[in-house]
């Protein structure tokens, strides 16, 4: 994930490779069936070292499969997996100490605290002392915000806390790499800006961090990287940086005639789409003064026009629409 690259029909350009840099995690032509269906084919995914990579893809696009395979919990029915350089599922026990991992949500015993489920996982740590094991917990456990609540049960725990004890689970001992499969799920807004929080202190210190997540906004805001998937398949990885630059240049018109605006530009065969700022035209067709030329032609008030860059939304929108 080095470079931009896109596999799939979507309009977004390639570039050429960048210089190689160390790779935390990859696979090559990984697949995995289940029966007659097919959920990950032949994946390719790259994951720098020390980078912030957001897995995208609609439900059933393979994400969580792929996880579960890059962490030994899925044996592939073909392809390679390499986890901070190992071999998996092969060498899980030498690379897993190194990993942190919450995966399809937590699970703890209902009627323990959270801290006494926290010193359960503590105790399989292969590289905490028995003597080292409370203040881990205590630690982590302040870490999450979830000091005030260590003694209550877990069955009385909301969905967010039960998240932020699972995550707490993954941070006991420092990791090279931290694997968050919807993290923010069941969060409040102040409980998803501590996660937000928690991977950018976990990207400053160098960890590796891959997210799964649904939250377009999220990602967009804590990755450095994403790699989209759909229907099983990579369908672009790279810099997140470099995708939306790669992506349609489009110009947003304010306007209170914005619907009159859309049909005038589709009627001069210019894609133009309703959004909540305004009208997105589409340049790829059309220069910026065509588009002002044409609505003003047919009597369009136009009150601002700003070149608009590429959200992760209509990124997404449109190589998930490609693959299809």
């Amino acid at each position: 994930m080095t470079s931009t690259t896109v596999q799939s029909g979507a309009d977004v350009s390639s570039e050429a490779s960048a210089p190689a840099v160390p790779l935390a995690a990859r696979t090559r032509g990984l697949r995995k069936v289940y029966g007659s269906t097919v959920a990950v084919d032949h994946v390719d995914l790259d994951i720098p070292q020390g980078a912030v990579v957001g897995m995208l893809g609609p439900n059933g696009s393979g994400k969580t499969t792929t996880i579960r395979m890059l962490l030994g919990l899925v044996r592939p029915t073909e392809g390679e997996v390499e986890l901070l350089g190992r071999p998996m599922p092969d060498a899980a026990a030498h690379a897993l100490p190194d990993v942190g991992a919450l995966v399809e949500g937590p699970g703890f015993h209902p009627f323990l605290s959270g801290r006494d489920n926290l010193l359960r996982f503590a105790a399989a740590e292969p590289r905490l002392s028995s003597a080292g094991i409370p203040s881990a917990v205590d630690t982590a456990l302040e870490r999450v915000g979830l000091t005030g609540a260590a003694r209550r049960r877990y069955k009385g725990y909301s969905l967010g806390m039960k998240q932020r004890l699972g995550l707490a689970s993954a941070l006991l001992v420092p990791r090279k790499m931290v694997v968050l499969d919807e993290p923010t799920n069941g969060l409040d807004p102040a409980g998803t800006r501590e996660i937000r929080r928690i991977v950018a202190e976990l990207h400053a210190e160098g960890v590796t961090v891959l997210v799964s997540s649904h939250l377009l906004a999220e990602v967009e805001a804590t990755c450095t990287h994403v790699a989209v998937l759909q229907s099983g398949n990579v369908v672009a990885q790279g810099e997140l940086a470099e995708l939306l630059e790669s992506g349609n240049a489009a110009l947003l018109v304010r306007t209170p005639d914005a619907e009159k605006a859309v049909e005038v530009l589709r009627e001069h065969r210019i894609g133009a789409r309703l959004t909540p700022d305004g009208v997105r035209a589409d340049l790829t067709a059309a220069e910026a003064p065509r588009v002002l030329q044409v609505l003003v032609g047919a009597g369009v008030a136009v009150h601002e026009a700003t070149r608009a860059r590429t959200g992760l939304e209509d990124l997404f929108a449109r190589l998930t629409e490609g693959a299809e």
